[in-house]
């Protein structure tokens, strides 16, 4: 483990006593950047509000949670709260275009899910579930997506094609042998649908708006097969985030950098919705959702960076 100065440490060494989980990139302290190390770091560019009140956090150390007395650092990741000296008015709230399912592995350890950000920062709009406590979705399958790489997955432009389809093939029509069949099966596109898929592009503010839910899995890679594979997730648009890179400090060995931290995952599945299906340009509307994992990133890449140097 590394050896610090100052409470950082406190959270440093909790991240370290774990263990390395997925993906990390390097950063400087801004003092020592260089301009590319900055260019280096997107996270940079995010329009975020004042993080005063986690520096003030950090420099007086781990407090109690308001619920249940944890000694915690930031905030209770069993309560979804902050701790007593981090105001809760003084953490901003962001309002989601739609709801959001988290469904965590129960062998995940909370201390290190950043699931717990997003329901921190926007607490009305996302529900964290603990696996296999999760609800039933056969019902709401056509406006509900889980986001998840595979084979049978599609990008986020093509959502609103997909969910249509969906629609025509009865997904409700039990009478339908077709509708039987996982949905990730009929979601292919053929050559002949081009032209129906660009269409459908065309109007995908109206019809991207029958997507009313998304499910996020918060666990390591290696522990997801269990949940994928639930009967009660089967049949639902799956969706992959292809082109983004983690900046998540546990580096999960044998990944690829695309497999995102869960809140790297939702932040940027929106701003992709925000742009692709809403059709509206983005100017950081959602960038709070990174409020706190972008603070860990700089505090825990700076001690690491102190650390090299001794």
């Amino acid at each position: 483990q590394l050896t610090m100065s100052l409470n950082s440490s406190t959270l440093l060494n909790e991240e370290n006593s774990q263990g390395p989980k997925r993906n990390s990139e390097c950063l400087e302290s801004p003092e020592l950047q260089t301009p590319s190390s900055f260019q280096d770091n997107p996270l940079q560019q995010l329009q975020l509000a004042s993080q005063e009140v986690l520096e003030k956090a950090k420099k007086s150390g781990r407090s109690k949670c308001p619920r249940c007395s944890s000694s915690r650092m930031f905030y209770c990741y069993t309560c979804f709260v902050p701790v007593e000296t981090v105001p809760t008015k003084e953490i901003p709230t962001v309002k989601l275009p739609l709801k959001i399912d988290i469904i965590k592995h129960p062998n995940e350890t909370d201390g290190k899910s950043t699931a717990v950000h997003a329901k921190l920062l926007a607490p009305d709009d996302v529900t964290i579930y603990k696996y296999p406590c999760i609800p039933e979705y056969e019902e709401k399958r056509h406006e509900i997506a889980l986001i998840f790489p595979g084979p049978n997955s599609v990008s986020v432009k093509d959502i609103a094609f997909h969910l249509q389809k969906y629609a025509k093939k009865g997904v409700h029509d039990n009478d339908d042998e077709c509708s039987r069949e996982p949905l990730l099966k009929q979601a292919k596109i053929e050559p002949k649908e081009e032209k129906t898929l660009n269409e459908c592009i065309s109007s995908n503010r109206s019809e991207g708006a029958r997507l009313k839910k998304i499910i996020f899995i918060d666990s390591t890679w290696n522990q997801t097969n269990k949940i994928i594979t639930d009967e009660r997730l089967q049949g639902l648009l799956q969706i992959e985030l292809k082109t983004r890179k983690t900046c998540f400090w546990r580096h999960q060995k044998g990944k690829p950098d695309t497999y995102l931290s869960t809140i790297e995952a939702i932040y940027y599945f929106l701003v992709d919705y925000h742009q692709e299906i809403l059709k509206e340009n983005y100017k950081g509307q959602y960038d709070n959702l990174l409020f706190f994992f972008s603070f860990m990133y700089t505090l825990i890449k700076n001690a690491k960076c102190c650390a090299g140097r001794e």
